[in-house]
């Protein structure tokens, strides 16, 4: 089967390392794809939004499975747009419908699909432009820290949490009548702040059956000891200590099965990811969002992990008949560590020549590009967050160390790395 992967990040060389050792792969594209996807397949000049072009281009290369990496796409609609072309429909394609997808693209959307399927979830009000003036008096009685959340996709960096009521109003402000986060903020969700320890479970679902794969724990600070601003994710690990089996026995009976029957009861057309980011609280879990795709840097410790053959689950899923899938993971515990440019999140500069890729790594140890392009003889920084390195352990202080390892000969101008992935389990 000729295989077609959208999107351009680490999850994307991760999604395109494991696609490929599947023998049911028989041709891998990756569109745009960066300069370490071209070591699993083909990259293809095309941007996961350009849904003409990409219809054309799966009809031209005869593309058996379509894999959709980023969010974008999918809140946009392409599911629907293959499924609504003749030509196109019977081509498998991974990541739900516009609907589905607004799980993530509207956190208004996503609120008001757990209230009505009783998934525990934070209290919440959401406002608008025209419901401006009552939410002022709402803040100035909430209860602190409060948390301001842009409805729409804002990159990673429409999550606010306000310490003060001063703050709280000042954003919410800024966040509707100044247009901070752009159309995202059109309304903003207002939430309580729960305390507790947050982690990421992935599950692959048809919209009616499931399959639960290793769940993982990122890290959004760019400072140590999660300080600083929030970025795209500077590390993560998997398993998650705390996660045992109690504990995930409560997610999948609280929030997994009661999603995924809302789905099927809502007549949701749901084929790909659902991304649950979780709040262990005391010892419950409450979801804080929805994605709808593989999260990044999550996938890549939880693909590394994963043994199935991710082609034959896609299929599966894709054929309605995951009811048959048991997922295998390797017991050995995953850590990445993600480079980044330094003045990330802020203003940074890219264009900067990567050394030392040449080098051999570790002996089980992974590394993946983020923002890398191949230009004349060199691969160089296209973004912030350039690359990744994943390696193994019996332990988080281990896997953390080897990661850590991995990284010594690879350097571009002003390379940052968090060193502390993992700080509280080591």
């Amino acid at each position: 089967m000729n295989i077609l992967l959208l999107g351009s990040g680490g999850r994307e060389h991760a999604l395109a390392w494991k696609l490929a050792q599947s023998p049911l792969c028989t041709r891998l594209f990756i569109a745009p794809g960066n300069a370490g996807t071209t070591q699993c397949g083909t990259n293809v000049s095309i941007q996961p939004t350009d849904f003409n072009a990409l219809g054309a281009f799966c009809l031209k290369e005869e593309i058996g499975m379509l894999v959709v990496g980023p969010e974008e796409p999918l809140v946009k609609g392409i599911a629907d747009f293959f499924y609504d072309e003749a030509s196109l429909r019977s081509i498998l394609l991974i990541g739900p419908s516009r609907a589905g997808a607004m799980l993530e693209g509207s956190k208004a959307v996503a609120k008001a699909f757990m209230k009505r399927n009783d998934i525990p979830t934070a209290a919440y009000r959401v406002f608008d432009n025209h419901s401006f003036e009552e939410g002022l008096p709402y803040l100035q009685q909430h209860t602190l820290p409060v948390v301001l959340k842009a409805d729409g996709l804002a990159a990673g960096k429409g999550v606010l949490i306000c310490t003060s009521r001063d703050e709280a109003l000042a954003e919410f402000t800024s966040m509707i009548r100044e247009n901070k986060f752009g159309e995202a903020a059109k309304k903003v969700v207002v939430e309580e702040h729960l305390q507790g320890l947050e982690l990421s479970v992935f599950v692959l679902t048809d919209g009616r059956n499931y399959v639960v794969l290793p769940e993982a724990k990122d890290y959004k600070r760019i400072g140590e000891g999660d300080t600083g601003l929030n970025t795209g994710g500077m590390g993560a690990v998997s398993p998650v200590p705390f996660a045992d089996k109690v504990f995930m026995d409560k997610v999948e009976q609280r929030i997994v099965m009661p999603t995924i029957k809302g789905l099927a009861a809502e007549k949701i057309r749901y084929t790909g990811i659902v991304f649950i980011g979780l709040i262990k609280v005391g010892e419950d879990p409450y979801v804080i969002e929805y994605n709808c795709r593989l999260g990044d840097p999550e996938t890549e410790v939880v693909l590394p992990r994963l043994q199935n053959d991710l082609v034959e689950l896609f299929e599966m899923a894709a054929t309605h008949r995951l009811e048959h899938a048991k997922i295998q993971a390797d017991p050995r515990t995953a850590c990445t560590v993600m480079t980044v440019s330094g003045g990330y999140p802020e203003q940074f500069q890219k264009g900067f020549p990567i050394q030392g890729l040449e080098e051999p790594l570790p002996s089980g140890s992974l590394l993946f590009h983020a923002a890398t392009r191949q230009e004349g003889g060199k691969i160089v920084t296209t973004g912030g967050r350039v690359l990744t390195a994943t390696s193994f352990g019996s332990s988080v202080a281990e896997a953390a160390a080897n990661a850590k390892k991995a990284l010594e000969k690879i350097s571009f101008q002003e390379m940052y790395f968090r060193k502390d992935i993992g700080f509280e389990f080591a």
